[in-house]
């Protein structure tokens, strides 16, 4: 949680599940964040390189352009290349979560496995080691 700051940290969340979105964006709101929110990879290019997120949370299955394209597109913009990317997933093959680390990604968590707590965590270690 984030807390003691006069500026809230903007964080992008990356997902075509409104459900799944919308549950995320509440609870990182709650803790103090600034949520932008896409819901498919072409509108999470655009909003990662115009609003200059500290961090990004990325789904992989998506219609159009999936997280493994973003992430490659991410890592090759220079205002992107090193904001750190966490993977929240809902298929947990180890070739996927190897092609995510390969790709640039700095964690891929597996979204059954973490509660929207556990990952706002994530976030704040995140946020508070850049």
């Amino acid at each position: 949680m984030v807390t003691s700051r006069e500026e809230k940290v903007k964080v992008l969340l990356i997902e075509d599940e409104k459900e799944v979105l919308e549950l995320y964006k509440l609870k990182l709101s709650l803790d103090e964040y600034e949520v932008v929110t896409a819901e498919n990879g072409e509108e999470g290019l655009k909003k990662a390189w115009s609003e200059n997120p500290k961090l990004i949370f990325l789904d992989i299955k998506m219609p159009g352009m999936d997280g493994f394209e973003v992430l490659k597109r991410l890592r090759e913009n220079p205002k992107t290349k090193v904001t750190p990317v966490i993977i929240l997933s809902n298929f947990d093959e180890q070739d996927m979560v190897e092609k995510g680390l390969v790709l640039g990604a700095n964690e891929y968590l597996v979204k059954s496995q973490f509660s929207p707590e556990e990952i706002s965590k994530k976030a704040g270690t995140w946020v508070n080691e850049g």
